[in-house]
């Protein structure tokens, strides 16, 4: 039975293609590697390990409540990330959370425009279709294997596998985002006189805002999810201690990194819900609960009115 299927071997083909890919342009991958490190990941992750602490905690309130305009919501998002430093895990959080900043940075650049197009041409959105899906379906350990092959081990070859594993979802629903918009807009913006530029970043994106925002939602927490996996290149942060804690098989230490990685999971996926909501929904939530406050406030009041008449 097995003379019947025709020998084919893809990794001796890729094998080459890889070796002479390293082999030429060994040089240029050295020097990203190192413009990205000198000029992005090192001042990052220095600056956020210089700031003191209670510094970042109130960047993080003022996020959150910008966000969110509620007190709870801050109080929740700024304990959990108070738990983590507890938990003597503070500098390993600050440069978990720099390696993340710079992919999304990096995830961002290039997974934007790329919906953008894909949202204006058909032709490319069926050629980048197949390879999204590609993206997605593979696991996350083979993007390791190029990266490491053409940057080497070390926090940078962890930000671009932590990109491509997080580009996927952001190009998918900033495309669908703009091809979701209502007609009757764009035709009312063209007919106002609006160039293809304005009526891109003044109604466009803006109405498209909290679609790309879930994109960028979904982004996150796959990157979060690349973070132990990146640990075993070399990045360092909160996925080291999980690393360490399967090699020595330390049940507490895999426990505490792992709560502190989910801490930071709601976190992040909080804050960017947040913002990935439009103005009006902000609005609108924020009205709500004055209502029930209001609500709620009278109806306590009304049995001592009562008694008040009575009497």
């Amino acid at each position: 039975m097995k003379d019947i299927f025709i020998s084919v071997n893809l990794a001796d083909a890729v094998n080459r293609g890889f070796t002479q890919i390293v082999q030429q342009y060994a040089d240029q991958f050295h020097q990203v590697s190192l413009w990205l490190l000198v000029g992005a990941l090192n001042p990052v992750e220095h600056g956020l390990q210089a700031t003191p602490p209670l510094v970042v905690l109130l960047v993080l309130a003022a996020l959150t409540w910008l966000g969110t305009r509620r007190i709870s919501s801050t109080i929740v998002m700024v304990a959990l990330t108070y738990a983590i430093g507890c938990l003597g895990l503070w500098e390993k959080l600050m440069s978990t959370v720099s390696i993340m900043l710079v992919s999304m940075l990096v995830t961002l650049l290039i997974g934007v425009p790329m919906g953008i197009a894909m949202a204006k041409s058909r032709a490319l959105r069926r050629v980048l279709n197949p390879v999204l899906d590609m993206m997605q379906t593979l696991p996350s350990f083979v993007y390791l294997i190029p990266v490491l092959m053409l940057f080497g081990l070390g926090r940078v070859p962890a930000v671009f596998a932590t990109t491509v594993y997080a580009l996927p979802p952001l190009m998918r629903l900033t495309e669908l985002g703009l091809r979701q918009l209502p007609e009757d807009v764009l035709e009312a913006s063209q007919a106002f006189g609006a160039t293809p530029l304005q009526q891109l970043f003044s109604v466009e994106l803006p109405l498209a805002r909290p679609s790309i925002m879930a994109g960028l939602n979904q982004a996150v927490m796959m990157s979060l999810a690349m973070v132990v996996i990146a640990s075993m290149i070399g990045a360092k942060g909160l996925g080291e201690d999980v690393l360490s804690s399967i090699n020595n098989l330390d049940m507490g230490q895999g426990v505490q990194a792992g709560l502190a990685i989910v801490m930071l999971a709601v976190v992040f996926d909080r804050i960017t819900q947040a913002y990935g909501r439009s103005r009006r929904e902000r609005l609108r939530a924020v009205k709500v609960s004055t209502v029930r406050k209001s609500t709620s406030s009278t109806v306590e009041e009304s049995p001592h009115k009562v008694q008040e008449v009575q009497a």
